[in-house]
């Protein structure tokens, strides 16, 4: 069996040493064993997990979340794994429909922005400072 020091885990995971004593904090991993003299030792496990922790990330779930994916991999419990993804993607579809609506705002500024002048004729500025335009 494969045993890793954090640097070669880390590099294993394409992260930082931080970032596996930042998870290690969090309670998401831990050394499967340490040596005599407290040097943190990874399996092949740890790295697995580690790399689960990332995937997770990328698809935007939070520690927390993760955490609780972690425990719901470790039942097999696909059924909770699915409703999890579910809620995720319920989430990241949610911010999609805030982002068109940021867009589109942002947008109807910028079209009606003069684009010299005085700043009290800026659109943009007046939504930013709430400030209304004498007509």
């Amino acid at each position: 069996m494969s045993q890793f020091a954090i640097g070669q885990l880390a590099q294993a995971a394409g992260v930082g040493i931080d970032t596996v004593r930042y998870y290690e904090r969090s309670g998401l991993l831990k050394p499967s064993t340490r040596t005599q003299s407290g040097y943190r030792k990874y399996g092949q496990g740890e790295l697995d997990r580690l790399n689960f922790i990332r995937r997770a990330q990328h698809l935007g779930f939070s520690l927390a979340e993760i955490s609780e994916l972690l425990a719901i991999s470790s039942r097999g419990d696909v059924e909770a794994m699915y409703q999890a993804a579910q809620v995720r993607l319920h989430d990241i579809d949610n911010r999609i429909a805030e982002l068109g609506r940021m867009r589109e705002a942002l947008s109807q500024l910028m079209s009606s922005c003069p684009r010299k002048g005085r700043d009290v004729d800026c659109p943009i500025l007046n939504a930013l400072v709430q400030r209304k335009t004498l007509a």
